[in-house]
């Protein structure tokens, strides 16, 4: 099981890196500035986790090859950072793998300390998006979770059904890829057909902005 939520963690660190490094050279940082954000939407998610689980020092910091991997997917983002940029969904490809697979991480490293399974699921959840958030407030912003958009639901959803599964003893492997899937499918459903939680303002409200 530790070798399955390894690779998802390296998956969802090199996904998140990439979608901090296109939002970054939108925002045309400097060097600096760009791995600085690529590597908060790395391990944003999962700091803020391990702080509320009560684990110090928290996981990147005990595991250089996090860093490693942050600073090697931050160069290669830069050097065909055009490409990407002609690739009109690319942030969004990068950032909703990436909340699938910290998604999954977050729920796995909660049920490993036996928390109750809502908890679970709102460290999932905690996990895949609060990198992202921290991001899009230090690139000036609206984080996505804040917006009408389906984001947070689909991880918890994902989640949701990552906790149901592992209760009948599926295995990880299987698990993971089901449930990520999950993420994937109701996040780009949801951009495809322009689906939106309710809004609880008027329509007087929204045009006063």
């Amino acid at each position: 099981m530790e070798s399955i939520a390894d690779i998802i963690d390296i998956l969802g660190t090199i996904a998140f890196a990439i979608s901090g490094v296109i939002t970054a050279t939108k925002k045309r940082m400097d060097l600096f500035g760009i791995l600085i954000i690529a590597t908060v939407t790395s391990v944003g998610g999962g700091t803020l986790r391990d702080l509320l689980i009560g684990k110090s020092p928290v996981t990147w910091l005990l595991n250089s090859t996090f860093v490693y991997i942050i600073v090697i997917t931050t160069v290669v983002g830069i050097i065909f950072r055009k490409q990407l940029r002609y690739v009109r969904r690319s942030l969004f490809l990068f950032d909703t793998i990436g909340i699938a697979l910290y998604t999954i991480t977050g729920v796995e490293i909660a049920l490993l300390v036996n928390l109750d399974p809502v908890i679970c699921v709102a460290l999932g959840t905690i996990t895949a998006c609060f990198g992202g958030v921290i991001r899009d407030i230090l690139c000036n912003e609206i984080p996505v979770i804040f917006r009408k958009e389906i984001y947070a639901s689909a991880c918890i959803a994902g989640g949701s059904l990552y906790v149901i599964l592992h209760s009948y003893g599926i295995s990880s492997g299987i698990n993971a890829v089901v449930s990520g899937f999950v993420v994937v499918l109701i996040r780009t459903l949801a951009v495809i057909y322009e689906l939106q939680l309710p809004s609880i303002y008027s329509k007087a409200e929204r045009d006063q902005n």
